[in-house]
């Protein structure tokens, strides 16, 4: 009698637990969008080699980046940094855009999107609302910052793109009434696709 009562004790007990403390390996809609919002962590890392180019923004030899395939989920309001980019030919870009091969004015409202939210290129040559600063510009996905390869020419010897980065024209930072991008340099942003 006893051991049964003990049974049906550790039995109520795991109930308990799992009622409070739901499995890892949920595999519910909601669990799934938790488990992808809060687990895009690196995929592996990138190691800067000794190339002799040196820049501000260039990798350091022998240092470790962190390389990602995933963004966070894209919503009404996702949460990024929105950086820089002269997609001129000879700025600070690299090669040519991706999504056409081509180089793009200072003056044309485009961006690159990290390599989760590129998806492939399936954002290509489509819009998204940027929101900062009280205002909302729409700007054309044209390239890819890419989160998994890095320091080297094509990618103008910079480090990996972060997992969370709208890489922007100088015309977008100047339609949200932000003059100052080349002392800023990063600035906290929303966006979603139009």
């Amino acid at each position: 009698m006893s051991s049964i009562r003990s049974l049906l004790l550790v039995l109520a007990l795991a109930c308990l637990l799992l009622v409070t403390f739901p499995s890892p390996c949920d595999s519910s809609p909601a669990s799934a969008v938790h488990h992808h919002v809060n687990k895009c962590r690196p995929s592996g890392r990138l190691q800067g080699p000794d190339t002799g180019h040196t820049c501000g923004e260039c990798c350091r030899p022998g240092h470790f980046y962190p390389t990602y395939r995933c963004s966070p989920l894209v919503t009404t309001q996702t949460k990024a940094v929105m950086t820089l980019n002269d997609f001129s030919e000879g700025g600070d870009g690299g090669g040519p855009s991706e999504c056409d091969g081509k180089y793009h004015s200072n003056s044309e409202r485009v961006v690159a999107l990290s390599t989760g939210w590129y998806h492939k290129g399936k954002r290509c040559h489509k819009h998204i609302r940027i929101h900062g600063r009280g205002r909302s510009v729409l700007a054309k996905v044209v390239d890819e910052c890419d989160s998994m390869h890095g320091c080297d020419e094509d990618h103008a010897y910079q480090p990996p793109c972060r997992p969370n980065i709208v890489d922007a024209s100088k015309a977008v930072w100047e339609a949200l009434g932000i003059h100052d991008a080349n002392y800023i340099g990063e600035y906290n942003i929303t966006w979603s696709d139009a």
